[in-house]
């Protein structure tokens, strides 16, 4: 009967080792990630190239919508006139801003090192800022907040560990890691609706967010054939194939064409 005992005591130590074993390897697997571990692939710099262009929206703007801030007194007295939604920034000549211009495929096995300083996304007048935040695997989002008023910070991922986390007014800094490759992650704000943004994590650093006035550039990047994608939260997707030479600089263009929703 003892002996039964102390059998079934062993197995349920073993399980418990077991399950807490397996715990802390999924817990480690989302901070550390080969694509964020690997030794960069050297790579020459008296060859490489670049990429330059401009993304435009090919047809007529939206209408920029008012954001209605009323349900939070301080976030409506941040603005003068109401904010819009930075869903769809077009400037001058139809260019698009916001839309993400990456290297999608030709970089084969090559791996990169992360960079060790952060990127910051800010929330400011109860808008995230900027709208779209690019960065690596591996490397730190600073989340500050400098409203008085208190956020909460909810970045929904499918490839990566999700977090919800809440900053009041004054609070540190939050400082986050996504371990892979994602494009792209929404970002909301459970206490502000309206809030929204978009964290674009790479495995490469060859990526850029369009200016106001549409324009982009990709430095560094070794002689080789690449498909480049752009990317726009509401209009999608565009790409095509560049090949670069040793120390060549070359201009593109992307067109994005507008919905048929109307607004």
């Amino acid at each position: 009967m003892k002996l039964r005992v102390w059998a079934g005591l062993a197995g349920v130590a073993s399980l418990a080792l077991l399950m807490g074993s397996c715990g802390k390897s999924e817990d480690e697997s989302a901070k550390k990630s080969p694509e964020a571990s690997a030794a960069a692939t050297p790579i020459d710099p008296a060859t490489v190239g670049s990429i330059a262009g401009t993304v435009k929206l090919d047809g007529p703007a939206p209408k920029a919508k008012a954001i209605n801030m009323a349900a939070d007194a301080i976030c409506a007295g941040a603005h003068a006139t109401p904010a819009t939604d930075p869903e769809v920034v077009v400037g001058t000549g139809g260019s698009l801003a916001n839309v993400i211009v990456y290297v999608k495929d030709g970089l084969g096995n090559r791996t990169f090192s992360t960079p060790s300083a952060p990127v910051e996304l800010n929330q400011q007048g109860c808008m995230y800022n900027p709208h779209i935040v690019a960065m690596m695997a591996g490397q730190t989002v600073d989340v500050k907040n400098s409203d008085k008023t208190t956020h909460n910070i909810h970045p929904i991922p499918r490839n990566n560990k999700e977090w919800n986390k809440s900053q009041p007014p004054g609070a540190a800094d939050l400082q986050e890691v996504f371990a892979r490759e994602e494009i792209t992650i929404p970002v909301k704000c459970n206490v502000h609706p309206w809030m929204k943004s978009y964290i674009a994590v790479f495995k490469h650093p060859f990526f850029a967010v369009t200016l106001p006035d549409g324009s982009f550039s990709i430095k560094g990047l070794p002689p080789g054939t690449y498909t480049i994608e752009a990317w726009h939260e509401r209009y999608g997707t565009t790409s095509q194939s560049v090949t670069i030479g040793p120390k060549e600089a070359k201009t593109i263009s992307f067109s994005l064409k507008p919905d048929t929703g109307g607004d």
